[in-house]
C-alpha cells in the first residue's frame, strides 16, 4: 500500500521530468503501479498541476522570495502539487498541507518540511488575494504559455478566450460503435443495461459521449470489437472522406488506426486500404486495433514525403492526412503541450505538413479526394497550409462545404475547410480540408 505522502511524491516525480526534462506525460503515465485508488489519486496530481502548472508558478512567485529556478525541480514540483490542491481541488485543507510536507521525507529532503509548510499556509491565508492578482493576465489565468494565448487570440479573436478554457476542461470520453457488428441504437441500450449513462452526438453518426469516463475493460463488448474509444471530431474524418465501393485508399499518416478501421467499419466494399506510418512501433497499434475489430488492411512502414521508396505506381481514389502537428487542439487530453511544445515548433511543423501534402497529391487519382485533417488550433497549421498549396497547384478544388452538408455543420463564409473549436459539442479541436483533383 502506498501513503498518500508518497503518493505526492511520486506525483512530483512525474511533473518535474515534465517540466523540467521534457518528458511525454502519457509515457510517463503509462508504468504506474498501485491499486486503482492510488493510481487514480496519482493521476489526478498530475494532470491538474500540469494543467494548471503556469498559473501555480505564478502563485509561487507570489509566495516565496527564492526563485523558483534555483529550487530542486522534485521539490518545485512538489509545491505546485500542495498549490493545487488548495487552488484547484475539494481535497481537506489539512490532508493537502500536512501529506505534501510529509512527502519531503519520500523525496529525501526532510529539511525543506518546514519551508514546504511555510509556502502552503501561506496559501491557505491569502488565496483569494493571490489568485485575483495573477488572473489579471488572461494567459496566466487559464495556464497557457503567452505565445500561445496571443496566437490564438489573432487567430480566433471572438472564441479564444471559450478556446482557454476549454483546454482546462476534464476530456470527455467518446466511443465509436462498430456499425458493422452492431446498430448505435442497440449499443446504445446495451450501455444502459449495463448502468453506464450515455447520449448520441448531433454530428458524428456512430459516436456516443459517456456521462463518466470509464475503463475500456467495463465497456460491453470492447474485446469482442463492438465498440472503440475515439473523439467525436476524430470520427468526421472517415464521412468527410466519404468512401466508395471499389475504392483504394491511403491512410497516410495511419497510427494508432482509429481512422483506419473506422474507414473500414463504414464501408465494407473498399477495395483495398494502405496503412502508412514512419513509425514501427506505432503501426504495431493499427495491427493490434485491426485484429481486435477483426478487419484488414495493408500495413506498411514508410515516409509519407518519400512515395517512391513504397508506392507501387497505382492511385488512389482516397487519401487522409492526419498530419503531425502542434497537438493544440487536443491539450485538454495532453496538458503537458502547455509546457512542451515551443514557438519555434510551429515552423518546422508547417514545413513538414506541406511537403506530406505536395508529396502525396500526385498518388490522388484525378477525380480522387483528398482530406487533410490536423488537431491544431492554429492557423498556419491548417487553413494557411491548404491557401499555399492551392496557390501551387492549379487542379485541387476545395469542397469542403459538400463533403460536410450531410453532417449537420459547415465551414464558415470564405473559409478554406472547417474547424473546430475545443469544447464546441464536447469534441476536440480539429480541422479538416476536402481537396478534389480537378485534373
Amino acid at each position: 500500500m502506498i501513503s498518500p505522502a508518497e503518493i505526492r511524491a511520486r506525483a512530483a516525480g512525474i511533473v518535474a521530468q515534465v517540466s523540467s526534462m521534457g518528458k511525454s506525460l502519457d509515457a510517463l503515465l503509462a508504468r504506474l503501479d498501485g491499486s486503482p485508488q492510488e493510481r487514480g489519486l496519482l493521476r489526478s496530481l498530475v494532470y491538474g498541476t500540469i494543467r494548471w502548472q503556469i498559473r501555480l508558478e505564478a502563485i509561487l512567485d507570489k509566495l516565496s522570495s527564492r526563485p523558483q529556478r534555483e529550487l530542486d525541480p522534485e521539490l518545485r514540483a512538489l509545491l505546485l502539487i500542495g498549490l493545487f490542491q488548495l487552488v484547484h481541488t475539494d481535497i481537506a485543507v489539512h490532508a493537502a498541507v500536512a501529506e505534501t510536507v510529509e512527502a519531503t521525507r519520500s523525496l529525501k529532503q526532510p529539511r525543506a518540511a518546514g519551508f514546504v509548510n511555510a509556502v502552503l499556509r501561506r496559501c491557505q491565508r491569502e488565496a483569494m488575494t493571490l489568485t485575483q492578482e495573477v488572473d489579471r493576465d488572461v494567459a496566466v489565468r487559464t495556464a497557457h504559455p503567452l505565445w500561445l494565448a496571443e496566437i490564438l487570440q489573432r487567430d480566433w479573436p471572438e472564441d479564444y478566450g471559450a478556446i482557454l478554457d476549454a483546454n482546462n476542461l476534464h476530456p470527455p470520453m467518446w466511443l465509436r460503435v462498430n456499425t458493422r457488428r452492431v446498430t448505435v441504437a442497440e449499443y446504445l441500450q446495451r450501455l444502459q443495461t449495463a448502468g453506464f449513462a450515455a447520449q448520441r452526438s448531433d454530428f458524428a453518426r456512430e459516436a456516443l459521449l459517456l456521462a463518466d469516463p470509464i475503463d475500456v475493460r467495463a465497456l460491453p463488448g470492447f474485446d469482442a470489437g463492438d465498440v472503440s474509444v475515439q473523439d467525436a471530431a476524430a470520427q468526421l474524418a472517415a464521412h468527410i472522406l466519404a468512401p466508395q465501393s471499389g475504392d483504394r485508399i491511403l491512410d497516410a499518416c495511419s497510427a494508432p488506426g482509429g481512422k483506419t478501421c473506422h474507414l473500414l467499419e463504414l464501408q465494407p466494399a473498399i477495395a483495398e486500404l494502405l496503412a502508412l506510418d514512419e513509425s514501427a512501433d506505432r503501426l504495431s497499434r493499427v495491427r493490434d486495433n485491426l485484429t481486435r475489430l477483426g478487419l484488414v488492411a495493408t500495413t506498411l512502414e514508410g515516409d509519407a514525403t518519400d512515395p517512391q521508396s513504397w508506392w507501387d505506381g497505382r492511385h488512389f481514389q482516397r487519401i487522409l492526412l492526419d498530419v503531425p502537428c502542434s497537438a493544440t487542439g487536443v491539450i485538454r487530453r495532453h496538458p503537458d503541450i502547455k509546457l512542451l511544445r515551443r514557438p519555434g515548433d510551429i515552423e518546422d511543423l508547417v514545413r513538414r505538413q506541406s511537403e506530406i501534402l505536395r508529396c502525396t497529391w500526385p498518388l490522388l487519382a484525378t477525380g480522387g479526394r483528398l482530406v487533410y485533417a490536423s488537431c491544431s488550433a492554429l492557423s498556419v497549421e491548417t487553413s494557411g497550409v491548404i491557401r499555399e498549396f492551392q496557390v501551387d497547384r492549379g487542379d485541387a478544388c476545395d469542397v469542403t462545404a459538400d463533403a460536410c452538408r450531410n453532417l449537420g455543420f459547415s465551414p464558415s463564409e470564405g473559409a478554406l475547410g472547417v474547424t473546430i473549436h475545443a469544447g464546441q459539442a464536447q469534441m476536440d479541436g480539429f480541422y479538416y480540408a476536402c481537396l478534389e483533383k480537378t485534373a
